[in-house]
């Protein structure tokens, strides 16, 4: 809201800048503020990958008061001298830390130094490693570091049930099914390291019975639009997703977080259950570690001062997770008929045509479906312009009632070429060239003063 008070409004370019790490974020902020400046007549245009260029450009010609995107749609526009900077009064960097892991840092330099000096920058960040303050060092001037949160609170949400286990790789899926099934569940965010394991965590989440989608880098920004809205109005409950959904997403109503997968540090860990247990409601975190991810989770424990140094190893029949999570007695792999159904489902919800930009992106089923076999060539062995047997080329030649026309002409065609062989041909090189579309055999002969070279001469 500061940023709207301290601008003008009404101009023809833009006098606020917020620049975000994903385009889910951007979204996510241009709707806080239309909301925020309802009263004010802001005008607010998010910008960024995925969709097309024309309708921003046009809302450029048209004029904003405030312009919300992510760094490399930003400096696209600059280049094509669509968007002018010059005029710019605020400046906030939202998910700084976040920014910086992503490597923004040199466009980040790039579009400060096409501002005013003389303006105001804000930096948001959920954790203070060394790289933001020389950041801030280097762009803020007598900054004023405010904290959200009481130095006395963990780092860790404090709203938020912990529960880590040790849970096999196979037996995962199981886990994650009965989890799902716990009592007093609603939306339920499941994170998952790598793209392909989203694909495939939400697919078997489907077949189980499961309203599920996946949300990550790979899918086209429509699809993830798509799936984002699916959630937020509730026609499925369950969003799978990489770290993409982890930083500043804020969903009404989630109240389980899953880390199918181990996070790759601490401050991962605590941004994905930061999701949950927001605004002063309660949540809860489980967080699956395999074996081989025992080391990085106890560097994570320590860090974060858990404890939860030694998992308990756990499976989805163990009953020590029914208990913790009051999932029924009678819970299976798979989610019951009756209770089939209660979601609408991610068809329900309507794929925007964006203009979409960029290559097309592949699903998982694209990826498991299997390439056409190619055709066998079948060849037919000559000697002298004649078919060999099959009996290791001494049988009989085959009657040619036997073959089809393409081998007989090609079997005539080599017997026309072989027969301009002469006893003289003993040293000749053989080429080839295209003509009309076929290739066709040359043979060169052995001169000498314009007479050719015979066996015994040689």
């Amino acid at each position: 809201m500061a940023l709207l008070q301290r601008i003008e409004h009404g101009g023809t370019r833009p006098r606020g800048l917020v620049l975000t790490p994903t385009r889910e974020l951007a979204m996510q902020v241009t709707d806080d503020l239309l909301v925020a400046g309802g009263k004010l007549g802001s005008r607010v245009l998010p910008v960024y990958g995925g969709r097309a260029y024309e309708p921003q450009i046009a809302a450029l010609r048209e004029g904003v008061d405030v312009v919300v995107g992510t760094p490399g749609r930003l400096l696209d526009l600059v280049k094509q001298r669509h968007l002018d900077l010059s005029r710019i009064d605020v400046l906030v960097l939202d998910e700084a830390d976040r920014m910086l892991d992503l490597g923004f840092l040199p466009d980040i330099e790039r579009i400060v130094d096409l501002l005013p000096r003389e303006r105001q920058t804000m930096l948001f960040s959920a954790t203070m490693p060394g790289e933001i303050v020389a950041l801030s060092r280097r762009y803020l001037r007598r900054p004023t570091n405010v904290r959200a949160e009481a130095h006395t609170e963990p780092d860790a949400a404090p709203q938020v049930v912990q529960h880590v286990w040790q849970t096999h790789q196979l037996d995962r899926p199981e886990v994650l099914a009965r989890v799902l099934q716990a009592e007093g569940r609603g939306l339920t965010m499941v994170f998952c390291q790598t793209k392909r394991a989203c694909d495939r965590v939400a697919s078997d989440l489907s077949h189980r019975g499961f309203a599920a989608a996946a949300v990550h880098g790979d899918l086209g920004q429509g699809q993830r639009e798509r799936a984002l809205r699916a959630f937020r109005n509730g026609k499925i409950d369950v969003l799978v997703a990489t770290d993409v959904a982890a930083r500043g997403l804020d969903v009404d109503d989630v109240t389980h977080v899953v880390n199918y997968e181990c996070p790759d540090s601490a401050d991962t860990y605590v941004h994905r259950i930061g999701r949950t247990g927001r605004a002063g409601r309660t949540g809860t975190a489980v967080t699956l570690v395999d074996w081989a991810d025992l080391p990085r989770w106890k560097l994570i424990n320590s860090s974060l001062g858990l404890p939860f140094a030694a998992p308990e190893e756990t499976y989805s029949t163990s009953d020590h997770l029914y208990e913790a999570l009051g999932i029924p007695k009678t819970a299976t792999g798979t989610l019951p008929k009756e209770q089939r159904g209660e979601r609408a489902g991610l068809a329900a919800e309507e794929l925007e045509d964006i203009g979409e930009t960029g290559r097309a992106r592949s699903t998982v089923r694209d990826r498991e479906r299997p390439r056409p076999r190619r055709r066998k060539r079948n060849r037919v062995r000559t000697r002298a312009g004649k078919p060999i047997g099959s009996s290791g080329g001494h049988g009989d030649a085959a009657a040619p009632g036997e073959r089809s026309a393409s081998e007989q002409a090609a079997s005539e065609q080599a017997a026309t070429e072989r027969s301009d062989e002469t006893a003289g041909d003993a040293a000749q090189a053989a080429t080839t060239e295209r003509a009309g579309g076929r290739r066709r055999t040359r043979r060169r002969r052995r001169t000498r003063g314009g007479k050719p070279v015979t066996a015994d001469e040689s």
